[in-house]
């Protein structure tokens, strides 16, 4: 009897890293993740920011700062599509396959 098992197609450690976390259920709490660096590396207030909370499509920022938060709320629309565009470039981020924008509101407190 061999103790080899039978080969199967090759896939790449991001596939294999994907069907991981679908199959454990953990993907919303890693993309929560994804979207919080995002969010960091979009606004630059990573340091300023307090608290972050991301569900439904909609992601709430709490920052120290109130000048920032004002100077920020004047740039709301285009935080959320330059958020939206680091995670469709983030090949560790897991979606549905619909393309659909990911963070649909940004509310900054």
């Amino acid at each position: 009897m061999s103790n080899r098992l039978p080969r199967k197609n090759a896939m790449s450690i991001e596939e294999v890293f994907k069907m991981m976390m679908k199959e454990s259920h953990a993907g919303s709490a890693h993309n929560s993740q994804r979207v919080f660096a995002a969010w960091d590396a979009a606004s630059g207030a990573g340091p300023f920011t307090i608290r972050r909370y991301f569900r439904d499509g909609r992601l709430y920022v709490t920052l120290s700062s109130s000048v920032i938060c004002s100077q920020l709320c004047m740039q709301r629309e285009a935080l959320r599509e330059k958020i939206n565009s680091i995670i469709s470039e983030d090949g560790l981020f897991i979606s549905d396959g619909s393309g659909a924008e990911v963070v649909k509101e940004l509310i900054l407190k």
